[in-house]
């Protein structure tokens, strides 16, 4: 019998593993998808997450990030990341630095769909491996979480995600944030050609449709080559009330989400996997529940106030200029985020 069991080999999922394999816990990851494994995200690593990452031997290559620049029709504000930088890379890039890592560590990855299990007494048991701890990294979506009767029932305003790349020199060394009145697109450096275009909000017919809601971006588009496949990802918001059900544990997208307009997705769920290991390690997994909700509790916030503003027809017009108004205050919040 292994200490951990982790379904889902996303960076959660990795990351949790590879910090439970350095505390010194027997782990195995249950992977059905061929790495390296891409996803419909910002690419934007913050300060935090670069650090944490870097803490546990990963050092991806990417793109150098200085800070982030909102934008709307007629407003611009900046916000300078006031310690280390960001990075724009790959999700295919960061997986395959995680999967490398994970190899140096000797971590099992077995090619296998695991959607539920058997939990008996202090032992779990899925596909014929038995485990003191299921870990569920599985996603927005997790079969895991719905097995355990933990799925959030539907958002009252489900967003959802589209992404794709483009063959083009960066013009800025800022993630660009590009609001409209009903969505927003992410542009992020990604490699000195490259650039990631996320766009978020209610349902899109296609990516084209999406972006006809930012002129001025699409017309700086207009000549460079797309390349990949449009990729998407949603409804967003999953709010998942407990991350613990006895011996499995949610970590990542599966333990809940609120939205990706903060950027911090990535950093945040390291914070929760290093939380969770700490339980782990200590023989009190039960505690996971209250760090989980002590690690993510700034973030939370954030976003949930962000979010709030941004579906609200008095203050999401406002949202741009009062950044541009108030530019130290911008900086704070943007500070606040970097380092959560």
């Amino acid at each position: 019998m292994i200490d951990v069991l982790v379904v889902g080999g996303g960076p959660a999922g990795l990351a949790t593993a590879i910090l439970a394999a350095q505390a010194g816990l027997e782990v195995t990851v249950a992977e059905p998808r061929t790495a390296p494994v891409d996803k419909a995200c910002g690419e934007g690593l913050m300060p935090a997450a670069v650090t944490r990452l870097r803490a546990l031997g990963i050092d991806p290559a990417g793109h150098r990030l200085k800070g982030i620049r909102y934008l709307d029709a007629t407003h611009q504000a900046d916000a300078l990341f006031r310690g280390p930088c960001g990075l724009g890379v790959r999700r295919t890039a960061l997986h395959e630095a995680l999967i490398e890592r994970a190899a140096q560590l000797a971590i099992p990855i077995v090619p296998i769909r695991i959607t539920g299990f058997v939990q008996a007494g202090t032992q779990v048991e899925a596909a014929g491996i038995r485990a003191r701890h299921l870990v569920a990294a599985d996603g927005l979506h997790s079969p895991i979480r719905r097995a355990c009767g933990l799925d959030p029932p539907p958002s009252r305003h489900p967003r959802f995600g589209l992404r794709r790349h483009y063959r083009i020199a960066p013009w800025t060394d800022l993630v660009e944030v590009h609001w409209s009145p009903r969505s927003e697109a992410y542009v992020t450096p990604v490699a000195e050609d490259l650039i990631g275009v996320a766009i978020l909000g209610p349902p899109h017919a296609d990516f084209a449709t999406g972006l006809a809601d930012f002129p001025a971006l699409r017309e700086r588009l207009a000549g460079a080559e797309p390349v990949g496949t449009v990729r998407g990802a949603g409804p967003l918001r999953q709010n998942v009330r407990h991350r613990v059900a006895a011996q499995v544990l949610l970590v990542g997208d599966a333990s809940g989400y609120i939205d990706a307009l903060t950027g911090e997705g990535i950093s945040v769920a390291l914070t929760q996997a290093a939380a969770l290991v700490r339980c782990l390690r200590t023989g009190r997994s039960q505690d996971y529940e209250r760090q989980w909700r002590k690690v993510t509790r700034t973030s939370r916030a954030l976003t949930a106030g962000l979010l709030w503003a941004r579906h609200s027809s008095v203050l999401a017009p406002r949202i741009v200029p009062a950044a541009a108004r108030l530019p130290r205050t911008f900086t704070g919040i943007v500070d606040r985020i970097a380092n959560a």
